[in-house]
C-alpha cells in the first residue's frame, strides 16, 4: 500500500506555521507554570507519581501483627515464577519452639529482582498471603548482587500486614 503525501502550499513549505504552533504551546505551558495552574516538574525522589490500583511492583514478604513470618515454605511461588527469580530453602521449626505446630519456615528466601518480570503470579498463588507486591517503582542497586534480595531485605521492604492468617491458628 502506497500512501501519498499531501500537497503543501508555499506558506506551509516555509515551516513557519509549525514553528509558530510550537511557540504557542511553549508559551501556554510557561504562562500556566507562572500562574500555578499546572505543575510540570516533579522533584524526584522526594516526590513520586501516585501509582494506580492495578500496579504490580516488586514482590516482598510481610509479617503479621506480632512480627512472625507468614511464609510456610510451601514453595508455590517458586514453582509458579515464570523466570525462576524466586529461590526458597525450607527449614524446620525447632520442636521446643512455641510455634512447633507449623511444619516449615523458610531458612532462605531470595528474589532476583533483575530476573523478576513483575507478573504478580507469586502474590496470587500464596496461600498464606505472605508475599505482596510493592507500589514503589524505584528498586535500584549498583551491582547484580544488590539486586538479589534476601529474606531480611524482603521483610524490611514489606513490613507488617494485619490480616488474619492460618499458619498460627490453633484450630486449623
Amino acid at each position: 500500500m502506497i500512501v501519498s503525501r499531501p500537497k503543501l502550499s508555499w506558506f506551509e513549505n516555509l515551516y513557519l506555521p509549525g514553528i509558530f504552533q510550537g511557540m504557542v504551546i511553549t508559551a501556554r505551558h510557561f504562562i500556566d507554570q507562572l500562574r500555578g495552574r499546572r505543575k510540570t516538574t516533579m522533584q524526584y525522589p522526594e516526590e513520586k507519581w501516585p501509582m494506580p490500583d492495578g500496579y504490580r511492583g516488586a514482590p516482598t514478604l510481610v509479617r503479621d501483627e506480632e512480627g512472625r513470618e507468614k511464609c510456610v515454605s510451601c514453595q508455590l511461588c517458586e514453582f509458579i515464577c515464570p523466570p525462576r527469580a524466586i529461590r526458597i530453602h525450607p527449614g524446620e521449626i525447632p520442636l521446643d519452639s512455641p510455634h512447633a505446630k507449623v511444619e516449615k519456615a523458610p531458612k532462605a528466601f531470595d528474589i532476583d529482582m533483575i530476573r523478576c518480570i513483575y507478573c504478580g503470579l507469586c502474590e496470587e498463588v500464596c496461600p498464606e498471603e505472605a508475599i505482596f507486591l510493592l507500589k514503589d517503582y524505584a528498586i535500584t542497586g549498583l551491582t547484580r548482587a544488590e539486586m538479589v534480595h534476601d529474606k531480611a531485605k524482603l521483610y524490611e521492604l514489606g513490613g507488617m500486614l494485619p490480616k488474619p492468617i492460618h499458619k498460627w491458628d490453633e484450630n486449623k
